[in-house]
């Protein structure tokens, strides 16, 4: 296996420290659009395991991941044989038609932008999270490629958990509720606690403030307001209850296509604050992405204002050394259980900043979402995942992906332990 990694911001950057402890590659090429960014991995990861475990398996080169020519020329003169996309969400399309065009295969961690929703439900013109490319999943199948989508933490590890409940834990399922919530604080270096996003601003603009999607098997995909249906849901490991809220996310436009469930739902604990902000940016404007003619010292400038709240906040790549506490995802599943009774169980994975911190200097948000994709790319090198077409994590079995993932480090694995954690079925 020979990995194209596009982009080596904060997500791109774990995923290259993860896969420098596995064997499963020949190649992984890091590439950004500011080469010494990838030059940067790599030199981090020639430091931690020395020259000769990195010189010849980890290269860098430069990428423009707007354009698909230029994906598609790195990842032919590279041999590339899986595109793995670790960039923002609206460079989907691009490097999906470059991976293709270089007959390779592709991963990524979020899908095809929506457009702007029309009210309840959606109308035949409304395009959902992933249906740009679920359109070409013809031309992926027809060209005997493979394209994994959604495979990050949310979506990914959490619809690698519903596929897993619905095999072994539940006869029928009530819903599939994706759940997210977290006690991560980050503070300045006076010790005063800091609004710090500890994932792309972008990203979190773009799914909060869009219109929330719910997915009902007797209705379909519809939306409801932004930060709609509030409930406090209590996270394991001692994260303890969080506000959760309704918010647009890429589970709910998957989950029903291979899963068999009465509702699916996304929610994810913001807090007031964080609500706040984000609504004040919609209010300002600040949320959009249609560039702007600004002034600047060199004269006029078109600049898209959400770009410039995302340069304006610290890069959720450097806040680690400030943050501390934990974040959760998983899947909150209701339903019968194999034996007909009412179950209700939380299956989900923690991760810790602190040992993310120590030892892979990767701030936990990013890394917990770079594992997956590791995983999932080394299922596929094994031949234990295989496919064609445009494919969810859950069109595969879960159990080698969540076994692997918990195997101990010195037994092949990664150490990772997840939960499954019962509750009292709500009567």
């Amino acid at each position: 296996m020979r990995i194209l990694l596009v982009g080596a911001g904060g997500v791109g950057d774990a995923i290259a420290k993860i896969s420098a402890r596995r064997s499963f590659f020949e190649l992984m090429v890091v590439t950004d659009y500011d080469i010494t960014r990838a030059e940067r991995t790599i030199a981090w990861l020639t430091s931690k395991h020395g020259a000769a475990a990195i010189e010849g398996r980890f290269v860098a080169d430069q990428i423009d991941a707007s354009n698909p020519d230029s994906v598609a020329e790195v990842a032919q003169r590279h041999g590339a044989t899986h595109v793995m996309n670790a960039v923002e969400p609206k460079f989907v399309q691009t490097i999906f038609a470059g991976a293709l065009a270089a007959n390779a295969d592709y991963l990524d961690m979020a899908m095809s932008l929506s457009l702007p929703h029309p009210t309840n439900p959606y109308a035949e013109t409304g395009l959902k999270l992933g249906d740009e490319q679920f359109a070409d999943a013809d031309r992926w199948e027809k060209a005997g490629r493979l394209a994994l989508v959604g495979i990050g933490v949310e979506p990914g590890m959490s619809n690698v958990f519903a596929r897993y409940a619905q095999d072994h834990l539940f006869s029928s399922i009530d819903e599939l509720g994706t759940r997210d919530g977290a006690n991560l604080v980050v503070r300045d270096e006076d010790g005063t606690e800091i609004f710090a996003p500890s994932f792309s601003i972008w990203t979190t603009i773009e799914e909060c403030l869009n219109p929330p999607v719910i997915w009902e098997k007797d209705t379909g995909w519809f939306t409801t307001p932004p930060f709609s249906e509030p409930e406090v849901f209590v996270f394991p490991e001692g994260i303890g209850p969080v506000e959760c809220v309704n918010v647009e996310h890429e589970e709910v436009l998957m989950m029903p296509r291979w899963l068999d469930a009465q509702r699916v739902t996304f929610k994810y604990g913001l807090g007031d604050e964080f609500i706040g902000i984000l609504k004040t940016l919609h209010q300002l404007g600040l949320d959009s992405i249609e560039p702007l003619k600004v002034r600047s010292a060199a004269g006029p400038v078109m600049v898209a204002p959400r770009d410039v709240v995302a340069a304006a906040l610290p890069d959720p790549a450097t806040i680690g050394p400030r943050m501390t506490g934990k974040t959760c995802a998983g899947v909150w599943v209701t339903g019968r259980g194999k034996d007909g009774r009412p179950r209700e169980v939380y299956l989900y994975h923690v991760s810790d900043n602190e040992w993310t911190m120590a030892e892979y200097e990767s701030q936990c948000v990013v890394w917990q979402t770079a594992l997956n994709p590791v995983i999932a790319l080394e299922l596929l090198a094994a031949g234990t995942w295989s496919g064609s077409g445009v494919l969810g994590p859950e069109a595969f079995d879960a159990v080698p992906f969540l076994t692997l993932m918990a195997q101990p480090e010195s037994e092949g694995g990664y150490g990772q332990a997840w939960g499954l954690e019962e509750r009292p079925p709500v009567s």
